[in-house]
This record gives C-alpha cells, structure tokens and sequence, in this order.
C-alpha cells in the first residue's frame, strides 16, 4: 500500500535534496527488438523462400556496462568494486544480464557510475570517494556487447525536479497567506512566453552529446551490439493517484509536467540510438504500474521517502532485476 503522506513542506524539501546525488527518466512505447551496430537484422529472405532467418545468438562477451545511477544500482546492496564513490551494486541490471548470459567474470566490465554524464564517459568522473576512469576506456576491439544508460544527468532532470519542489513550496506558502495558487507553477516556470520549453531544449543538448558518444562506441568496438537502456516509468499514469506519497505540495499538474520530460527523455534516447544503429530497450512501457508512487511490494523505483537504505528515486533490488529481464530479452532477441 502507499506510504502515510507526510506534512506538506517536508514532503517538499525532500524533494529538494533528495535529488542532489542521482538521475531520472521515463515514458515510452517497446521497440527493443533487433541488434545493434554489429548485430544488423538480417536482410529479407531470397523470393520463394520459405524458411525463417536464423535467430543470431546472443554474445559471450566481452560484455562492457556503461551508464549512471539508474545503471550502478546506487545504494542497493551488496555495494562492490571501486571506487566506492559510483555506488556501484553486485545485482544492477549489468550483473545479472551477464550472469544470465552466463558470461566468466573475465568477460564482464561494469564500469556504469553515479552521477555520470556523458562526458564521464569519454573523462575521469571525480567522485565524492574516488575517481572512476572514463568509462569508454573499458571498450576494446573484441567487446562483443555494450549496454549504456545515461543521458539523465546530461538533461539536468535532477536540476528540473528540484526546481519543481522549490517552486510548489513557494505556492503552497501562497495558499497559506491566501494567495491565489497556480495550477502548475513548475511548467509555468520552465515555459517562456513564446512557447518555448527549456526542458525539452536540454534534451535535444543531449541527445547531440549522446548521438557523438554512440559513434566513439562504434570506433572502438565495431563488432559490438549496442543497446541503450531507456528510463523506467516514474509516475503513474494518474499523477493524482500520488497524493498519498507525495502529499498536497506538489500540484498535480506539474506531476503530468514531470512525466511528459520524462517521455520527451525516453523519445530521445529512442532517437538516437535508432540514429546510430543501436537498439533502444524500453524500460517505461514494463514498469508502468510500478512507479514510485505504487504500494511498498509493488514499485521497482523507491519515492522521496524510501524504505531504508535505499536511494529516494531510483530503483530498488526488485527494479533493477525487472530491467535485466528486459534486456536479456532484447539481447536473445
């Protein structure tokens, strides 16, 4: 069941800090079938031919992991390897696609680290406790597979969702001193008077960061199947369904505004990875009814007020073996 809500401002200044360490996304419909860079689909049978193509086998490694928070499995336990500053899980979707792969240790490298962006992908990310090498550094001429999720942090999500939480505690201050309060003062505050939308224009910067580091993947590893992982579904598709987690504060209106960047998030990456060969695995469209918002048993993405030891935000054990599901199955195609 949902959690008990908590008081209004409380609710809002966790928020507000929760999000200072993590990256977040969502939205979007299944395409994850297919291969990637290496892997074409094969071509059409000749004409007459009656026969089905022979399903490509899925890669016995080297099998390298790139990517975030949502990738590293911040905080979720056992926390492994170095440095200890990436929060890096031993059961992250990475660790249990190669052990469903049955991948040797030898044939495995998650090098996926919180707080990454896509620039620490190609430069050392300095951590809150050590640094974490470039992460395409991992990437040789006989990787066979790389998964990469990221692009989060590069769209300033995290920025997005605080400003969201500061701008609904100064409309709630607004509703006590019996001002008129709007109906989405975050989607007002990210909407210019043309029209314009900052967010979306933070994606599209980062879908070009992206776009180029899939091409740097494709130089180093031209044999390998790239997949690009997208986001899972943060919020319900009634964003009033979570009152009940997030109490009165955050207007319902900018919970819809959330979930909308969290699509135009997903579609961009869909994009690009399209763009470069690669394969976008949706991670929204399997997780809808397990947002953060859902009941204690039933969420894979914990909400700003976690169960213990976990990180606010991201997803749990449940959620990330969920994702490793989703792409094993686009990997055996």
């Amino acid at each position: 069941m949902p959690r008990t809500a908590r008081p209004t401002v409380a609710v809002t200044a966790g928020l507000a800090a929760l999000l200072l360490a993590g990256c977040t996304g969502g939205g979007g419909s299944d395409s994850s079938q297919g291969k990637g860079f290496a892997g074409v689909v094969p071509g059409r049978a000749q004409a007459g031919a009656t026969a089905s193509p022979t399903p490509t086998p899925p890669p016995t490694g080297p099998y390298v992991a790139l990517g975030d928070s949502y990738t590293a499995g911040m905080q979720i336990p056992p926390q492994t390897a170095e440095p200890r500053g990436c929060a890096r899980s031993g059961v992250n979707y990475p660790a249990l696609v190669a052990k469903g792969l049955g991948l040797a240790a030898d044939r495995f490298r998650d090098v996926s680290c919180t707080g990454a962006q896509t620039g620490d992908l190609t430069s050392a990310q300095h951590t809150g406790n050590g640094t974490n090498p470039a992460q395409l550094d991992a990437l040789t001429e006989q990787t066979q597979l790389v998964t990469l999720g990221i692009g989060g942090n590069d769209a300033g999500f995290t920025d997005v969702v605080i400003e969201c939480a500061k701008d609904n505690l100064v409309d709630a201050v607004k509703g006590v001193v019996k001002q008129t309060r709007a109906a989405s003062p975050c989607r007002d505050h990210y909407s210019s008077g043309d029209g314009t939308d900052e967010v979306q224009h933070r994606v599209d910067a980062a879908g070009d960061r992206l776009g180029r580091v899939l091409q740097d993947v494709k130089r180093r590893s031209p044999q390998a199947r790239v997949y690009v992982i997208g986001y899972p579904t943060l919020f319900p598709a009634d964003p009033s369904s979570c009152q009940p987690v997030l109490g009165g504060t955050v207007a319902v209106g900018d919970l819809a505004f959330l979930a909308e960047k969290e699509q135009q998030l997903n579609g961009m990456l869909r994009k690009r990875a399209q763009d470069a060969g690669a394969v976008f695995v949706d991670t929204a469209g399997p997780s809808a009814g397990h947002d953060m918002c859902a009941g204690e048993d039933t969420r894979w993405v914990e909400p700003p007020f976690p169960a213990p030891g976990l990180a606010p935000i991201h997803p749990n054990a449940k959620g990330q073996e969920a994702v490793a599901g989703v792409v094993l199955k686009a990997v055996r195609g």
